[in-house]
């Protein structure tokens, strides 16, 4: 079998500094890109401030409001918690989500993280385990919070189900590669098909290569970066878009 699958950092629904509401424009373009999977950070579950200011903002979470109609199946994790809501990562989907459930891997009252692991039926064999990540923009914490991703791979997840891990990484020394690598055997699906990871931020022209698609039991067989133009009035961050087909066994 085949998945397309999209991840994408949203800027909690606002284009680059802020200027604008772009979450109409965001969910129209990501549409457009036909994924099956879509896995979301910086999801605004709700902010009761922007509600009352922007008159365009959607009733909805935003993740409900971008799976409307097209991904009937949906799973959010809200980590950042503040006086007018929550925001945090989401997973949206065209197939079934079997399980869900949000870890916070937070270390620091200022920068709230997570990892939103949802199991997911496949049309046939075992279900995909899908883990959506947005981990910190320090060091430190970012070992510590991929270690906590490593440790719960090896203890929630069969060694023979697939798994694809995807988000914002903030991973600006290229480290996650080899320790995902070594760790879990994933492979990172930009850099097996180009040699390194996609240049994802900032959107209007990418430089650095913050966001990742890790895979276990797939082949990537495609793998894009739309960027530029429209792509940068809607987020800070590029989605990434990869095909993939499942290995047999």
């Amino acid at each position: 079998m085949r998945l397309r699958i999209c991840s994408y950092n949203i800027h909690k629904g606002f284009s680059q500094f802020n200027r604008r509401v772009a979450i109409h424009d965001l969910r129209e373009r990501l549409r457009a890109l036909t994924p099956d999977l879509v896995f979301l950070q910086e999801v605004q579950g709700m902010h009761l401030g922007h509600a009352r200011r922007h008159p365009e903002w959607p009733a909805l979470p935003q993740h409900e409001f971008i799976a409307q109609g097209v991904w009937p199946q949906t799973a959010y994790g809200g980590n950042a918690v503040h006086e007018h809501g929550h925001h945090g990562n989401a997973i949206v989907s065209k197939l079934p989500i079997l399980q869900a459930e949000n870890q916070d891997v937070s270390l620091t009252r200022l920068e709230r993280r997570g990892l939103l692991h949802c199991v997911i039926e496949l049309p046939d064999g075992p279900p995909l385990h899908s883990i959506c990540v947005h981990v910190s923009l320090t060091d430190t914490q970012r070992r510590r919070q991929l270690s906590s991703l490593i440790e719960r791979v090896h203890n929630d997840i069969p060694a023979d189900a697939p798994v694809i891990i995807a988000g914002d990484f903030n991973d600006w020394h290229n480290k996650a590669n080899s320790w995902l690598a070594r760790q879990l055997g994933m492979q990172e699906v930009f850099t097996q098909l180009s040699g390194r990871p996609a240049r994802s931020f900032p959107s209007r022209f990418p430089l650095l290569s913050l966001d990742r698609i890790y895979i276990r039991g797939f082949r990537p067989l495609s793998a894009n970066v739309p960027h530029g133009g429209e792509w940068a009035r809607i987020s800070d961050h590029s989605p990434l878009i990869a095909e993939l087909e499942r290995l047999p066994g």
